[in-house]
Protein backbone atom coordinates (compact mmCIF):
# COMPACT_ATOMS: atom_id res chain seq x y z
CA UNK A 1 0.00 0.00 0.00
CA UNK A 2 1.51 3.80 -1.03
CA UNK A 3 2.62 5.51 1.85
CA UNK A 4 -0.40 7.66 3.66
CA UNK A 5 0.87 11.47 3.96
CA UNK A 6 -0.38 13.85 6.09
CA UNK A 7 -0.41 17.20 7.17
CA UNK A 8 2.14 19.79 5.61
CA UNK A 9 3.75 17.30 4.03
CA UNK A 10 0.94 16.17 1.93
CA UNK A 11 0.20 20.18 1.47
CA UNK A 12 3.55 20.31 0.00
CA UNK A 13 3.60 17.09 -2.04
CA UNK A 14 0.30 17.82 -4.05
CA UNK A 15 1.83 21.57 -4.63
CA UNK A 16 5.01 19.82 -6.34
CA UNK A 17 5.17 20.23 -10.28
CA UNK A 18 5.83 16.16 -10.58
CA UNK A 19 2.38 15.88 -9.01
CA UNK A 20 0.54 18.50 -11.40
CA UNK A 21 -1.03 15.96 -14.21
CA UNK A 22 -3.80 13.88 -13.90
CA UNK A 23 -4.30 14.60 -9.74
CA UNK A 24 -8.15 14.47 -9.25
CA UNK A 25 -9.89 15.93 -6.76
CA UNK A 26 -13.07 14.98 -5.12
CA UNK A 27 -15.37 17.63 -3.39
CA UNK A 28 -18.76 17.32 -1.86
CA UNK A 29 -21.44 19.31 -3.25
CA UNK A 30 -23.35 21.16 -0.86
CA UNK A 31 -25.85 19.39 1.12
CA UNK A 32 -28.41 19.91 3.79
CA UNK A 33 -28.09 16.79 5.36
CA UNK A 34 -26.36 13.77 3.73
CA UNK A 35 -23.50 11.87 3.24
CA UNK A 36 -23.10 11.64 -0.71
CA UNK A 37 -21.24 13.82 -2.98
CA UNK A 38 -20.99 14.25 -6.59
CA UNK A 39 -16.99 14.70 -7.98
CA UNK A 40 -15.83 17.43 -9.52
CA UNK A 41 -12.93 18.07 -11.08
CA UNK A 42 -10.73 21.28 -9.95
CA UNK A 43 -7.07 22.80 -10.07
CA UNK A 44 -4.81 21.31 -8.08
CA UNK A 45 -2.76 24.38 -7.81
CA UNK A 46 -6.06 25.32 -5.98
CA UNK A 47 -5.54 22.00 -4.03
CA UNK A 48 -2.83 22.53 -2.51
CA UNK A 49 -3.62 26.25 -1.53
CA UNK A 50 -6.06 25.03 0.03
CA UNK A 51 -4.18 21.99 1.72
CA UNK A 52 -1.13 24.71 2.98
CA UNK A 53 -4.15 26.62 4.53
CA UNK A 54 -5.65 23.82 6.36
CA UNK A 55 -2.47 22.42 7.59
CA UNK A 56 -1.64 25.95 8.77
CA UNK A 57 -4.70 25.66 10.98
CA UNK A 58 -3.88 22.63 12.00
CA UNK A 59 -6.35 20.64 10.49
CA UNK A 60 -7.19 17.10 11.64
CA UNK A 61 -6.34 14.42 9.47
CA UNK A 62 -8.87 11.71 9.96
CA UNK A 63 -7.79 8.20 8.68
CA UNK A 64 -10.99 5.15 9.10
CA UNK A 65 -10.78 4.23 12.97
CA UNK A 66 -10.09 0.97 12.52
CA UNK A 67 -6.73 1.49 10.78
CA UNK A 68 -5.69 4.55 12.73
CA UNK A 69 -2.83 4.63 15.14
CA UNK A 70 -3.46 3.06 18.28
CA UNK A 71 -1.20 2.37 21.37
CA UNK A 72 0.95 -1.02 21.89
CA UNK A 73 -1.02 -3.04 23.74
CA UNK A 74 1.04 -5.09 25.96
CA UNK A 75 -0.35 -8.76 26.76
CA UNK A 76 2.30 -9.81 28.95
CA UNK A 77 5.03 -8.48 31.05
CA UNK A 78 8.10 -10.09 32.34
CA UNK A 79 11.19 -8.54 34.96
CA UNK A 80 14.78 -9.43 34.89
CA UNK A 81 17.55 -8.32 37.12
CA UNK A 82 17.32 -4.89 36.18
CA UNK A 83 15.43 -5.01 32.76
CA UNK A 84 11.87 -5.41 31.63
CA UNK A 85 10.36 -6.75 28.89
CA UNK A 86 6.64 -6.92 27.33
CA UNK A 87 4.92 -8.85 24.76
CA UNK A 88 2.59 -6.77 22.72
CA UNK A 89 -0.82 -7.54 20.88
CA UNK A 90 0.46 -9.38 18.01
CA UNK A 91 3.36 -11.20 19.61
CA UNK A 92 6.24 -8.35 19.07
CA UNK A 93 8.57 -7.59 22.09
CA UNK A 94 10.03 -4.99 23.45
CA UNK A 95 12.65 -4.44 26.85
CA UNK A 96 14.21 -1.64 28.40
CA UNK A 97 16.22 -1.23 31.32
CA UNK A 98 19.67 -2.14 32.10
CA UNK A 99 21.36 -3.53 28.71
CA UNK A 100 24.93 -4.36 29.83
CA UNK A 101 25.17 -8.12 28.64
CA UNK A 102 22.73 -7.53 25.58
CA UNK A 103 19.66 -8.61 27.62
CA UNK A 104 17.35 -6.07 25.72
CA UNK A 105 18.14 -7.98 22.46
CA UNK A 106 19.33 -5.20 20.61
CA UNK A 107 22.62 -5.79 19.22
CA UNK A 108 24.21 -3.40 21.50
CA UNK A 109 25.08 -2.81 25.22
CA UNK A 110 22.88 0.61 25.40
CA UNK A 111 20.57 0.53 28.05
CA UNK A 112 17.26 1.94 27.67
CA UNK A 113 14.15 3.72 29.05
CA UNK A 114 16.58 6.56 31.33
CA UNK A 115 15.56 9.19 28.64
CA UNK A 116 12.99 10.10 26.91
CA UNK A 117 13.52 9.70 23.86
CA UNK A 118 14.20 6.10 24.27
CA UNK A 119 10.79 4.53 24.47
CA UNK A 120 7.46 4.86 22.94
CA UNK A 121 7.67 4.43 18.83
CA UNK A 122 11.61 5.27 19.54
CA UNK A 123 11.98 2.04 21.53
CA UNK A 124 12.27 -0.97 19.20
CA UNK A 125 11.17 -4.54 19.29
CA UNK A 126 13.24 -7.01 19.15
CA UNK A 127 13.94 -9.50 16.38
CA UNK A 128 13.16 -12.88 16.95
CA UNK A 129 13.66 -13.87 13.06
CA UNK A 130 11.54 -13.71 9.92
CA UNK A 131 8.04 -14.18 10.44
CA UNK A 132 8.49 -15.53 14.28
CA UNK A 133 6.89 -14.25 17.47
CA UNK A 134 6.62 -14.44 20.90
CA UNK A 135 4.25 -16.75 23.20
CA UNK A 136 5.93 -16.01 26.55
CA UNK A 137 9.24 -14.57 27.92
CA UNK A 138 11.76 -15.24 30.73
CA UNK A 139 14.02 -13.29 32.41
CA UNK A 140 16.99 -14.31 34.70
CA UNK A 141 19.34 -11.63 35.94
CA UNK A 142 20.93 -10.46 32.76
CA UNK A 143 19.53 -12.55 30.28
CA UNK A 144 16.02 -13.29 28.69
CA UNK A 145 14.17 -16.09 26.79
CA UNK A 146 11.45 -16.03 24.43
CA UNK A 147 9.57 -18.84 23.74
CA UNK A 148 8.58 -18.67 19.94
CA UNK A 149 5.40 -19.05 17.81
CA UNK A 150 6.50 -22.30 16.87
CA UNK A 151 7.31 -23.55 20.17
CA UNK A 152 11.16 -23.16 19.44
CA UNK A 153 13.17 -20.70 22.39
CA UNK A 154 15.59 -18.17 21.43
CA UNK A 155 17.55 -16.32 24.19
CA UNK A 156 20.04 -13.80 24.37
CA UNK A 157 21.77 -11.45 27.24
CA UNK A 158 24.81 -12.63 29.40
CA UNK A 159 26.19 -16.19 28.68
CA UNK A 160 28.97 -16.66 31.35
CA UNK A 161 27.76 -20.23 32.07
CA UNK A 162 25.69 -21.05 29.38
CA UNK A 163 22.52 -20.10 30.37
CA UNK A 164 21.46 -19.32 26.76
CA UNK A 165 22.12 -23.07 25.98
CA UNK A 166 24.02 -22.53 22.90
CA UNK A 167 27.25 -24.73 23.68
CA UNK A 168 29.54 -21.82 24.49
CA UNK A 169 29.72 -18.89 26.93
CA UNK A 170 29.36 -16.30 24.40
CA UNK A 171 26.36 -13.03 24.82
CA UNK A 172 24.11 -13.02 22.54
CA UNK A 173 21.83 -9.62 21.35
CA UNK A 174 24.97 -7.45 22.53
CA UNK A 175 27.05 -6.83 18.91
CA UNK A 176 24.98 -6.19 15.82
CA UNK A 177 24.45 -9.32 13.97
CA UNK A 178 23.31 -11.74 16.54
CA UNK A 179 20.05 -11.26 16.73
CA UNK A 180 16.91 -12.30 14.58
CA UNK A 181 17.41 -14.76 12.06
CA UNK A 182 21.08 -15.07 13.00
CA UNK A 183 20.19 -16.25 16.54
CA UNK A 184 19.79 -19.80 16.65
CA UNK A 185 17.22 -21.63 18.62
CA UNK A 186 18.09 -23.36 21.53
CA UNK A 187 18.40 -27.43 21.29
CA UNK A 188 15.91 -29.11 22.94
CA UNK A 189 16.75 -32.54 21.42
CA UNK A 190 15.68 -34.82 18.28
CA UNK A 191 11.52 -33.91 17.60
CA UNK A 192 11.36 -31.73 20.81
CA UNK A 193 9.93 -28.31 21.30
CA UNK A 194 8.92 -26.40 24.45
CA UNK A 195 5.19 -25.50 26.00
CA UNK A 196 7.21 -23.36 28.60
CA UNK A 197 9.91 -21.55 29.80
CA UNK A 198 11.15 -20.06 32.76
CA UNK A 199 14.81 -18.51 33.93
CA UNK A 200 16.70 -18.55 37.17
CA UNK A 201 19.06 -16.25 37.95
CA UNK A 202 21.90 -17.76 35.40
CA UNK A 203 20.28 -21.08 34.80
CA UNK A 204 17.07 -21.57 32.90
CA UNK A 205 14.70 -24.29 32.41
CA UNK A 206 12.06 -25.62 29.88
CA UNK A 207 8.85 -27.86 29.94
CA UNK A 208 9.13 -29.70 26.44
CA UNK A 209 6.22 -30.88 24.59
CA UNK A 210 5.96 -34.28 26.34
CA UNK A 211 6.09 -32.44 29.37
CA UNK A 212 9.32 -33.45 30.49
CA UNK A 213 11.70 -30.84 32.23
CA UNK A 214 15.56 -29.92 30.65
CA UNK A 215 17.49 -27.12 32.75
CA UNK A 216 20.95 -26.12 31.34
CA UNK A 217 23.42 -23.29 32.76
CA UNK A 218 25.03 -22.88 36.25
CA UNK A 219 24.71 -26.05 38.08
CA UNK A 220 26.70 -25.39 41.36
CA UNK A 221 24.49 -26.12 44.23
CA UNK A 222 22.53 -28.81 41.50
CA UNK A 223 19.87 -26.17 40.39
CA UNK A 224 19.52 -27.91 37.06
CA UNK A 225 18.46 -31.36 39.04
CA UNK A 226 21.00 -33.97 37.14
CA UNK A 227 22.58 -35.34 40.04
CA UNK A 228 25.67 -33.14 40.22
CA UNK A 229 27.35 -29.68 39.83
CA UNK A 230 28.47 -29.62 36.29
CA UNK A 231 27.49 -26.69 34.42
CA UNK A 232 25.51 -27.64 30.97
CA UNK A 233 24.98 -25.31 27.73
CA UNK A 234 28.42 -23.63 28.18
CA UNK A 235 30.78 -26.70 25.92
CA UNK A 236 29.76 -27.88 22.78
CA UNK A 237 27.56 -31.47 22.73
CA UNK A 238 25.45 -30.57 26.13
CA UNK A 239 22.73 -29.47 24.58
CA UNK A 240 20.12 -31.68 22.68
CA UNK A 241 20.00 -35.33 23.36
CA UNK A 242 23.06 -35.04 25.37
CA UNK A 243 21.32 -32.64 27.86
CA UNK A 244 19.06 -35.14 30.28
CA UNK A 245 15.63 -34.34 31.42
CA UNK A 246 15.09 -33.58 35.08
CA UNK A 247 14.15 -37.02 37.13
CA UNK A 248 10.28 -35.98 38.25
CA UNK A 249 10.00 -39.16 39.75
CA UNK A 250 7.78 -42.24 38.37
CA UNK A 251 4.88 -41.33 36.36
CA UNK A 252 5.30 -37.67 37.56
CA UNK A 253 5.11 -35.08 34.29
CA UNK A 254 5.57 -31.10 34.85
CA UNK A 255 2.83 -28.34 34.94
CA UNK A 256 4.89 -25.73 35.78
CA UNK A 257 8.33 -24.77 36.32
CA UNK A 258 9.76 -22.06 38.70
CA UNK A 259 13.83 -21.47 38.73
CA UNK A 260 14.70 -18.93 41.26
CA UNK A 261 18.45 -16.97 41.88
CA UNK A 262 19.80 -21.11 42.57
CA UNK A 263 16.92 -23.62 43.26
CA UNK A 264 13.75 -24.61 41.31
CA UNK A 265 10.89 -26.07 41.62
CA UNK A 266 8.20 -27.41 39.70
CA UNK A 267 4.54 -28.00 40.14
CA UNK A 268 3.61 -31.10 38.99
CA UNK A 269 0.26 -33.17 37.54
CA UNK A 270 -0.60 -34.27 40.87
CA UNK A 271 -0.48 -31.09 42.02
CA UNK A 272 2.72 -31.74 44.46
CA UNK A 273 5.72 -29.68 44.81
CA UNK A 274 9.36 -30.55 44.07
CA UNK A 275 12.03 -28.26 44.62
CA UNK A 276 16.42 -29.13 43.98
CA UNK A 277 19.41 -26.82 43.93
CA UNK A 278 20.39 -24.76 47.06
CA UNK A 279 19.12 -25.40 50.06
CA UNK A 280 20.90 -23.61 52.60
CA UNK A 281 18.36 -21.15 53.66
CA UNK A 282 15.82 -23.27 53.51
CA UNK A 283 14.50 -22.57 49.71
CA UNK A 284 13.53 -26.32 49.05
CA UNK A 285 11.04 -26.27 52.17
CA UNK A 286 12.21 -30.20 53.03
CA UNK A 287 12.54 -29.73 56.83
CA UNK A 288 16.65 -29.25 56.46
CA UNK A 289 19.73 -26.98 54.53
CA UNK A 290 21.05 -29.75 52.52
CA UNK A 291 21.03 -29.28 48.96
CA UNK A 292 19.36 -31.43 46.86
CA UNK A 293 20.10 -32.57 43.36
CA UNK A 294 23.92 -31.80 43.05
CA UNK A 295 24.44 -35.76 44.22
CA UNK A 296 23.39 -39.21 42.83
CA UNK A 297 20.33 -40.82 44.24
CA UNK A 298 18.35 -37.38 45.41
CA UNK A 299 16.27 -36.87 42.44
CA UNK A 300 13.08 -38.89 41.04
CA UNK A 301 11.46 -40.83 43.93
CA UNK A 302 14.25 -39.59 46.35
CA UNK A 303 12.94 -36.27 46.67
CA UNK A 304 10.06 -35.48 48.70
CA UNK A 305 7.16 -33.53 47.77
CA UNK A 306 7.09 -30.30 49.46
CA UNK A 307 4.48 -30.85 52.93
CA UNK A 308 1.81 -28.44 52.67
CA UNK A 309 -0.68 -29.45 54.95
CA UNK A 310 -3.45 -32.12 55.45
CA UNK A 311 -5.64 -32.80 52.02
CA UNK A 312 -3.80 -29.78 50.96
CA UNK A 313 -2.20 -29.33 47.06
CA UNK A 314 -0.89 -26.63 44.90
CA UNK A 315 -1.92 -24.44 42.26
CA UNK A 316 1.05 -22.18 41.49
CA UNK A 317 4.35 -21.94 42.40
CA UNK A 318 6.72 -19.22 42.49
CA UNK A 319 10.52 -19.58 43.47
CA UNK A 320 12.53 -16.11 44.63
CA UNK A 321 15.85 -15.27 45.88
CA UNK A 322 15.91 -16.99 48.96
CA UNK A 323 12.81 -18.91 49.05
CA UNK A 324 9.27 -20.14 47.15
CA UNK A 325 5.48 -19.30 47.80
CA UNK A 326 2.49 -21.98 46.97
CA UNK A 327 -0.89 -20.73 46.01
CA UNK A 328 -2.73 -24.06 47.64
CA UNK A 329 -6.02 -25.60 46.27
CA UNK A 330 -7.77 -23.17 48.41
CA UNK A 331 -6.54 -20.12 47.29
CA UNK A 332 -4.08 -19.58 50.44
CA UNK A 333 -0.24 -18.42 50.31
CA UNK A 334 2.37 -20.53 51.96
CA UNK A 335 5.85 -19.19 51.61
CA UNK A 336 9.23 -20.85 53.38
CA UNK A 337 12.73 -20.49 53.41
CA UNK A 338 14.66 -17.13 53.97
CA UNK A 339 12.45 -14.16 55.81
CA UNK A 340 15.26 -12.03 56.75
CA UNK A 341 13.68 -8.77 55.37
CA UNK A 342 9.95 -10.63 56.01
CA UNK A 343 9.76 -11.65 52.62
CA UNK A 344 7.94 -14.78 53.76
CA UNK A 345 4.92 -12.93 54.96
CA UNK A 346 4.69 -13.93 58.40
CA UNK A 347 5.69 -10.95 60.54
CA UNK A 348 9.10 -11.76 61.37
CA UNK A 349 12.32 -12.40 59.86
CA UNK A 350 12.72 -16.57 61.08
CA UNK A 351 13.32 -18.72 58.05
CA UNK A 352 10.62 -21.03 57.32
CA UNK A 353 11.37 -25.28 56.15
CA UNK A 354 15.32 -25.53 57.28
CA UNK A 355 14.05 -27.10 60.74
CA UNK A 356 11.60 -30.35 61.25
CA UNK A 357 8.54 -29.21 62.27
CA UNK A 358 8.04 -26.24 60.19
CA UNK A 359 6.45 -27.27 57.37
CA UNK A 360 2.86 -29.02 56.49
CA UNK A 361 0.31 -27.88 59.15
CA UNK A 362 2.30 -25.98 61.06
CA UNK A 363 3.28 -23.73 58.16
CA UNK A 364 0.42 -20.99 58.19
CA UNK A 365 -1.11 -19.21 55.41
CA UNK A 366 0.25 -15.59 54.92
CA UNK A 367 -2.76 -12.95 56.24
CA UNK A 368 -3.82 -11.35 52.76
CA UNK A 369 -6.79 -9.18 54.59
CA UNK A 370 -10.08 -10.17 55.70
CA UNK A 371 -11.76 -12.17 52.39
CA UNK A 372 -8.98 -11.75 50.39
CA UNK A 373 -7.40 -15.01 48.62
CA UNK A 374 -4.55 -15.07 46.15
CA UNK A 375 -4.57 -15.57 41.87
CA UNK A 376 -1.31 -15.55 41.38
CA UNK A 377 1.96 -14.62 43.13
CA UNK A 378 5.38 -13.68 42.20
CA UNK A 379 8.41 -14.44 44.27
CA UNK A 380 11.14 -11.54 43.49
CA UNK A 381 14.15 -11.76 45.14
CA UNK A 382 13.64 -10.33 48.22
CA UNK A 383 10.05 -9.30 48.22
CA UNK A 384 6.88 -10.84 47.14
CA UNK A 385 3.98 -9.70 45.42
CA UNK A 386 0.29 -11.09 45.02
CA UNK A 387 -2.37 -10.64 42.77
CA UNK A 388 -6.12 -10.97 44.97
CA UNK A 389 -9.15 -12.14 43.75
CA UNK A 390 -10.65 -8.81 43.36
CA UNK A 391 -8.11 -7.66 40.92
CA UNK A 392 -5.94 -5.89 43.51
CA UNK A 393 -2.25 -6.18 44.54
CA UNK A 394 -0.17 -6.57 47.42
CA UNK A 395 3.41 -6.97 48.16
CA UNK A 396 5.53 -7.53 51.39
CA UNK A 397 9.35 -8.30 52.52
CA UNK A 398 11.80 -6.12 51.38
CA UNK A 399 11.41 -2.18 50.62
CA UNK A 400 14.48 -0.33 50.00
CA UNK A 401 13.14 1.50 46.83
CA UNK A 402 9.84 1.45 46.65
CA UNK A 403 9.57 -2.00 45.19
CA UNK A 404 6.24 -3.06 47.46
CA UNK A 405 4.48 0.47 46.19
CA UNK A 406 3.47 1.81 49.18
CA UNK A 407 5.20 5.09 48.97
CA UNK A 408 7.90 4.46 51.16
CA UNK A 409 11.05 2.51 51.81
CA UNK A 410 9.96 0.34 54.80
CA UNK A 411 9.73 -3.33 54.69
CA UNK A 412 6.37 -5.32 55.51
CA UNK A 413 6.51 -8.72 56.68
CA UNK A 414 9.38 -8.19 59.16
CA UNK A 415 7.30 -7.47 62.22
CA UNK A 416 4.09 -7.97 63.84
CA UNK A 417 0.37 -6.21 62.42
CA UNK A 418 1.93 -5.43 59.25
CA UNK A 419 0.21 -8.17 56.93
CA UNK A 420 -3.49 -8.66 56.38
CA UNK A 421 -6.06 -5.44 56.53
CA UNK A 422 -2.61 -3.58 57.83
CA UNK A 423 -1.23 -4.30 54.35
CA UNK A 424 -2.33 -1.71 51.90
CA UNK A 425 -2.54 -1.98 48.33
CA UNK A 426 -0.40 -1.03 45.61
CA UNK A 427 -2.08 2.53 43.99
CA UNK A 428 -2.87 1.03 40.38
CA UNK A 429 -5.08 4.08 39.84
CA UNK A 430 -8.42 5.35 40.11
CA UNK A 431 -10.69 2.41 38.81
CA UNK A 432 -7.54 0.15 37.86
CA UNK A 433 -6.81 -3.37 38.89
CA UNK A 434 -4.42 -5.76 37.63
CA UNK A 435 -4.45 -8.76 35.38
CA UNK A 436 -1.08 -10.26 35.98
CA UNK A 437 2.03 -8.93 38.33
CA UNK A 438 5.83 -9.64 38.06
CA UNK A 439 8.60 -8.96 40.72
CA UNK A 440 12.60 -8.71 40.20
CA UNK A 441 15.55 -8.03 42.46
CA UNK A 442 13.72 -4.48 43.52
CA UNK A 443 11.47 -3.70 40.79
CA UNK A 444 7.68 -4.74 39.86
CA UNK A 445 5.36 -4.56 37.40
CA UNK A 446 1.95 -5.10 36.60
CA UNK A 447 -0.44 -5.57 33.43
CA UNK A 448 -3.89 -3.44 34.05
CA UNK A 449 -7.14 -3.75 32.88
CA UNK A 450 -6.63 -1.07 30.28
CA UNK A 451 -4.02 -3.05 28.39
CA UNK A 452 -1.26 -1.17 29.88
CA UNK A 453 1.89 -1.71 32.31
CA UNK A 454 2.97 -0.22 35.44
CA UNK A 455 6.07 -0.22 37.44
CA UNK A 456 7.77 0.48 40.19
CA UNK A 457 10.60 0.22 42.82
CA UNK A 458 14.06 0.99 41.83
CA UNK A 459 14.40 2.88 37.83
CA UNK A 460 18.66 3.49 38.37
CA UNK A 461 18.69 1.89 34.72
CA UNK A 462 16.03 2.86 33.76
CA UNK A 463 13.87 -0.47 34.07
CA UNK A 464 10.37 1.58 35.06
CA UNK A 465 10.25 2.37 31.60
CA UNK A 466 10.30 6.35 32.56
CA UNK A 467 12.31 7.82 30.70
CA UNK A 468 14.57 9.16 33.48
CA UNK A 469 15.93 7.02 36.39
CA UNK A 470 13.92 8.16 38.90
CA UNK A 471 12.89 5.30 41.27
CA UNK A 472 8.95 5.22 42.03
CA UNK A 473 7.21 3.90 45.03
CA UNK A 474 9.94 5.27 47.57
CA UNK A 475 7.88 8.70 48.22
CA UNK A 476 4.61 9.63 49.04
CA UNK A 477 1.94 10.20 45.49
CA UNK A 478 4.39 8.79 43.04
CA UNK A 479 1.85 5.97 42.42
CA UNK A 480 -1.69 5.61 41.41
CA UNK A 481 -2.79 7.90 38.72
CA UNK A 482 0.72 9.81 39.32
CA UNK A 483 2.56 7.03 38.15
CA UNK A 484 1.97 7.15 34.08
CA UNK A 485 2.01 3.59 32.48
CA UNK A 486 5.03 2.93 30.65
CA UNK A 487 4.90 4.52 27.08
CA UNK A 488 5.37 1.80 24.37
CA UNK A 489 4.53 3.76 20.94
CA UNK A 490 1.76 2.80 18.60
CA UNK A 491 0.83 -0.48 17.90
CA UNK A 492 1.48 -0.49 13.72
CA UNK A 493 -1.06 0.18 11.18
CA UNK A 494 -3.25 -1.79 8.88
CA UNK A 495 -3.98 0.49 6.07
CA UNK A 496 -6.35 -1.04 3.34
CA UNK A 497 -4.91 -2.68 0.59
CA UNK A 498 -4.54 -1.01 -2.60
CA UNK A 499 -8.52 -0.47 -4.37
CA UNK A 500 -10.27 -0.96 -1.18
CA UNK A 501 -12.82 0.82 0.52
CA UNK A 502 -11.06 3.58 2.29
CA UNK A 503 -13.77 5.58 5.14
CA UNK A 504 -12.67 9.11 5.93
CA UNK A 505 -14.74 10.24 9.10
CA UNK A 506 -15.86 13.16 10.38
CA UNK A 507 -13.96 16.84 10.44
CA UNK A 508 -12.40 18.43 8.53
CA UNK A 509 -9.97 16.26 6.72
CA UNK A 510 -7.11 15.81 3.90
CA UNK A 511 -5.42 12.36 2.76
CA UNK A 512 -3.55 12.25 -0.45
CA UNK A 513 -2.60 8.82 -1.60
CA UNK A 514 0.76 8.38 -3.44
CA UNK A 515 -1.46 6.89 -5.53
CA UNK A 516 -2.30 10.08 -7.31
CA UNK A 517 -6.02 11.03 -5.41
CA UNK A 518 -6.79 13.47 -3.00
CA UNK A 519 -9.85 13.29 -0.85
CA UNK A 520 -11.33 16.26 0.81
CA UNK A 521 -13.93 16.08 2.76
CA UNK A 522 -16.02 18.71 5.13
CA UNK A 523 -17.61 19.01 8.54
CA UNK A 524 -19.80 15.57 8.90
CA UNK A 525 -19.40 14.15 5.43
CA UNK A 526 -18.20 10.74 5.00
CA UNK A 527 -16.86 9.71 1.77
CA UNK A 528 -15.61 6.54 0.04
CA UNK A 529 -12.50 6.09 -2.27
CA UNK A 530 -12.34 3.32 -4.22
Amino acid sequence: MPAVMTGVRAALAAATPTMTLGLTAYVPEPEPECCTFSPMRIPVHRIAIAMLAISAASALILANPAHAAEAAKPIAVITGGHHTCAILDGGSVKCWGLNGNGELGYGDTTSRGVNASEMGDDLPTVDLGTGRTALALTSGRDHTCALLDNHTVKCWGLNEIGELGYGDTDNRGDNASEMGDNLPTVDLGTGRTAKAINAGMWHTCAILDNDTVKCWGKNDHGELGLGDTSHRGDNASEMGDNLPTVDLGTGRIAKVMSSAGVHSCVLLDNNTIKCWGYNGNADLGLGDTDNRGDNSSEMGDSLPAVDLGTGRTAKAVSSGGGGTCSILDNDTVKCWGYSAQGQLGYGDTNNRGDVGGEMGDNLLAVDLGTGRTASAIWYGDLHVCALLDNGSVKCWGWNSVGQLGLGDTDNRGDSGAELGDSLGIVPLGAGRNALSITAAWDHSCALLDNDTIKCWGNNAEGELGQGDANSRGDGPDELGDNLPAVLLGTAPVSLPPTGADTTVLVGLAVILLAAGTVLVTTRRRVATVK
